[in-house]
């Protein structure tokens, strides 16, 4: 078993983005170990550059998330933890997939829709193709298993199609040249919304700081944000139902739950009837308890950009030895001729 995984480098890493990716990953390194199995997770360097950025902030975010996977449980010598821009196998392995790739199929991905908005035709090439980048991405390995969430099912379907066309077209049935990944859906892909409007996500780009917890916030910053997160005047009710139309009450208990590795249902029991002013102390306690860990080391490790570059050169040679039967193989079915 082999689980591929790979996560964009951005900057402003929050609660939301360790509760709703990279706590899975940590949970699905420690299970795979135990059963023989392997993952590799990748900073997708590649990809952010389908849109616009500036390249210092792409290289210190990179970095940076680096640093957040590794404190928060990821572990360079269990796991290869690598970029992209370091594996030059998956821009190859991209190239050669477009032949197999159909405008059709592309066309029907609902994401380059929504982040091309009305002006597709002015977005890039690299945000239409970027689907089959992923599926280099996790074919170039031979991953059996994916982790998706409902946004990119689409993405992971559209591989699948690539490689069995690759294979029918290139291959043999006895001897493939991919292998067909399967989805992972995580059980615990939580989603974690504002602090400010329960109706949006937890976002690095809301212009308020106040409507996220960082994982660079200490002890004081956290519950001073808990403190002062929206919420009504009504008590919590005993049951789930009774959040029904109260989305910040709601959030706060889906994010107590979530860290105590419980259900809102139980989170109503203990805490049925009683007011935010009781409910919010509990719930920064438990923040700052859960993520004191994560934010002291997180903090430490991105001010050593040499052992951030050192980890990611340790997990990129390990995902080229890994790629290259793979991409070689990719290119002998294609006839392309090798030296």
């Amino acid at each position: 078993m082999r689980i591929v995984s790979g996560i964009q480098p951005t900057g402003n890493l929050h609660l939301g983005n360790y509760l709703g990716a990279i706590r899975n990953w940590v949970s699905m390194q420690d299970s795979i170990e135990e059963q023989g199995g392997e993952c590799l997770f990748f900073l997708a360097d590649l990809h952010a550059i389908s849109m616009p950025h500036e390249p210092a902030v792409l290289a210190s975010n990179t970095r940076e998330m680096v640093a957040a996977l590794v404190a928060c449980g990821i572990d360079p010598d269990r796991s290869t933890l690598f970029n992209q821009a370091q594996v030059p196998a998956h821009a190859e392995l991209q190239w050669l997939l477009n032949g197999t790739a159909r405008m059709g199929w592309l066309n029907r991905m609902t994401q380059f829709k929504d982040k091309s908005g009305k002006n597709r035709e002015g977005a890039s090439i690299a945000l239409f193709t970027y689907p089959v980048l992923q599926a280099a991405d996790v074919l170039l390995y031979q991953a059996t298993h994916v982790p998706v969430g409902e946004d990119q099912k689409q993405h992971l379907e559209l591989a699948r199609d690539i490689a069995q066309k690759f294979n029918n077209d290139f291959a043999s049935e006895e001897a493939p040249v991919f292998t067909l990944p399967d989805p992972i859906i995580p059980t615990e892909a939580a989603r974690i919304m504002s602090l400010r409007d329960g109706t949006a996500k937890m976002s690095k780009s809301d212009p308020s700081d106040m409507s996220r917890i960082n994982l660079t916030d200490d002890a004081d910053t956290i519950m001073q944000k808990v403190k002062k997160a929206k919420t009504d005047p009504e008590p919590l009710p005993s049951e789930v139902a009774g959040l029904a139309g109260r989305a910040e009450a709601a959030n706060l208990v889906g994010i107590y739950a979530t860290l105590a590795g419980t259900t809102p249902a139980d989170v109503l029991r203990d805490f049925a009837g009683q007011g935010f002013g009781a409910f919010k102390p509990a719930l920064g306690e438990l923040l700052v308890a859960k993520l004191a860990p994560i934010n002291a080391r997180f903090v430490e490790l991105r001010q050593d950009r040499a052992a951030l570059d050192a980890i990611l050169r340790q997990g990129a040679q390990k995902a080229r030895a890994l790629a290259q039967p793979t991409l070689e193989a990719a290119y002998t079915a294609l006839g392309l001729v090798r030296g």
